[in-house]
């Protein structure tokens, strides 16, 4: 592990980005360019500790987990990002699969949505970057393991992810969720993410089960979805999907028409913002 360029590479990564460029408020009046370390660090979900030490050049080894979200943080291109796995002694990321590299345009997309939830996710359901809205609607998933980002996963085996649905909505969900990953599996019979997904829950959820043996398929498109908020109550929200076909990457958009009551609840849910007040899960 190179600790000398590797700081300079995160220093340097850090005084390119303007708070603007990441979806933050500028805030005080900044001495110098550029965001501050308390911002990564928060952007990586990790502790300004840990990301301090690592730009002093005194850092532990970080984890291919925290090598992405650093990349993800600093908007890294994919070329930069393999970069940053080299300095640590790191192998990059393989290409051939769905890729959890989200490139800076869709990134700077995601950022500039400020008033509407959105995340992207990949074809087979993991959650690779949300904005604040979307935490504020279904949680935090970036806080979570990697295993349990994925939205198809968490609704068969969590129970507690369904609570963001109403009851009567359920059955839709799940059939959906099946068909959309029937298809992304048919689309890409080697490459073992969807095959090992497909195989797992097909052992642990009867439902899924009975579901895949249904044989129906779907992809992710427009639709209008149903959430139930703890403090906002039901909001019927608009979705629409635009998709990344390079990286098999989607981003997942919720809006509501002015005038409407699920417009001026999701006014309200930009309020309450981010305040922890009742388990969430996450899903598109």
């Amino acid at each position: 592990m190179n600790r000398a360029e590797l700081a300079d590479f995160l220093r340097r990564g850090r005084a390119r980005l303007n708070p603007s460029d990441v979806g933050l408020a500028p805030g005080a009046r900044r001495r110098t360019p550029g965001l501050r370390r308390e911002e990564v660090a928060q952007l990586a979900g990790m502790s300004v500790d840990y990301y301090t030490r690592l730009e002093q050049s005194r850092g532990p080894r970080p984890s291919r987990q925290m090598l992405t979200a650093l990349a993800r943080a600093l908007r890294l291109t994919e070329v930069e990002q393999d970069h940053l796995f080299h300095l640590t002694g790191e192998e990059p990321p393989r290409r051939e699969t769905a890729s959890a590299h989200v490139r800076p345009g869709l990134l700077l997309i995601l950022d500039r949505l400020h008033d509407t939830p959105a995340q992207v996710v990949n074809d087979c359901g993991e959650v690779l970057a949300q904005n604040a809205m979307a935490r504020a609607l279904v949680g935090d998933a970036m806080s979570r393991p990697r295993r349990d980002r994925n939205l198809v996963r968490r609704f068969f085996l969590d129970p507690t992810a369904r609570t963001l649905f109403p009851e009567e909505d359920l059955a839709d969900h799940a059939r959906t969720q099946v068909a959309t990953l029937r298809a992304v599996a048919a689309a890409r019979p080697d490459d073992p993410e969807p095959n090992a997904l497909v195989a797992e829950l097909r052992a642990a959820s009867e439902e899924f089960a009975r579901l895949w043996d249904e044989h129906e398929v779907s992809q992710r498109n427009k639709a209008t979805k149903r959430f139930v908020h703890p403090v906002v109550g039901l909001l019927e929200l608009d979705c629409e999907v635009m998709v990344s076909h390079e990286h098999h990457h989607l981003l997942v958009v919720h809006t509501a028409r002015p005038g409407t009551e699920a417009y001026e609840r999701l006014q309200l849910l930009r309020v309450v913002g981010l305040q922890d007040l009742s388990p969430q899960t996450a899903t598109p």
